[in-house]
């Protein structure tokens, strides 16, 4: 089981609850993907935001700056919104990083993106969703499953390419692709058929109740004629890790609340309450928040619903400390990805 973090990159806040400077969140993610790396963690995604709250607008730049100054960490992006992207352009980018890794700890996540921010950002129309991701998720399948650097494809939402060079190629030939979904059935069949792995981001509800999808990715991907180590199955999930349980619930919820109210003024989310916060917080909720044996506990339990092979979790929310993004980072990396192993082999 690998375990790892993922971020959007979060604004540090003043006393008085105002942002501090964007850079700081970049430095800030910079230093944690570091940490990671040196603590032991098997893998950290940069998420594509582009809110002044979380301003990890570039993945692969951050992605590539990480990958020259890690040794063992994969890292990867969690997710590209491909959708309103340059499949050519994400594919250079994350092919660079690759290099700069010395080959085999890049990946990229492909996903539509739950946040529609984008389509006005680079001038899309929110109406072409669908046809936007299906064949930009093509174009990117196309150019990374290339034999040579020379790409023919065509289709409606970009001009073709006819034998057009796409370099640098990645050291190992491909990078691993990813499918990113929020949890549809849709999405599950998709990544089964073109037999790419699935990585389920799940945010709320009971985790378990994504078991029918993890199955129904397998199923589709078995009738496919998909099998061998690219069918396999991640969970991305909101966290953090402190020495007790009350510790951890005491951090995470002052960000957890800027969070929501950031969001709800975007999305039109309801004002959040405590009590959806300490539902979700609880041994059957959605939230990884607690002490080191809870969080193991939890990841094991859902790993015998799902069978996934990676569970990863965005800590740094709403102004969150720097400093508990560390520990908890720590934590996972020390305490509980060994509590993990131990379960796992006792079964």
């Amino acid at each position: 089981m690998e375990l790892g973090a993922y971020s959007f990159g979060d604004t540090p806040r003043n006393p008085d609850g105002t942002l501090r400077p964007n850079a700081e969140a970049i430095g800030n993610l910079f230093e944690a993907i570091v940490l990671a790396d040196q603590a032991g963690l098997d893998y950290f995604g940069v998420g594509e935001h582009h809110t002044l709250d979380m301003p990890a607008s570039s993945p692969g730049t951050v992605i590539a700056a990480a990958a020259a100054a890690t040794k063992q960490i994969k890292l990867g992006s969690g997710a590209n919104i491909i959708s309103t992207d340059d499949p050519v352009r994400v594919f250079q980018q994350f092919a660079t990083a690759d290099a700069v890794s010395g080959g085999g700890r890049v990946e990229i996540t492909a996903g539509r993106g739950s946040s529609v921010e984008t389509f006005p950002l680079f001038g899309y129309d929110l109406n072409d969703y669908d046809r936007l991701y299906a064949e930009k998720l093509d174009l990117l399948m196309t150019i990374n499953n290339s034999k040579t650097e020379n790409v023919t494809w065509s289709g409606t939402v970009r001009p073709a390419l006819q034998e057009l060079a796409i370099v640098p190629r990645p050291v190992n030939g491909r990078l691993p692709l990813w499918l990113a979904t929020g949890g549809s059935a849709p999405s599950s069949v998709r990544a089964g058929k073109l037999g790419l792995p699935v990585s389920y981001g799940i945010l709320g509800g009971a985790p378990a109740r994504f078991a029918p999808l993890a199955e129904l990715y397998r199923q589709t991907a078995a009738q496919a004629g998909h099998t061998g180590e690219d069918i396999k199955v991640s969970v991305a999930a909101l966290g953090l890790i402190a020495p007790t349980k009350k510790e951890a619930l005491e951090r995470f919820y002052p960000g957890w609340y800027n969070l929501n109210i950031e969001m709800g003024k975007l999305r039109g989310w309801p004002a959040p309450d405590k009590r959806q916060f300490l539902s979700q917080a609880d041994i059957s909720g959605a939230y990884y928040v607690g002490d080191p044996d809870e969080i193991a506990e939890r990841i094991v339990d859902l790993h015998n619903h799902m069978g996934h092979m990676r569970h990863f979790l965005q800590m740094d929310i709403g102004g969150l400390p720097q400093e508990h993004f560390l520990e908890s980072l720590t934590l996972l990396a020390t305490e509980v990805k060994p509590r993990v192993e131990r379960l796992l082999a006792g079964k």
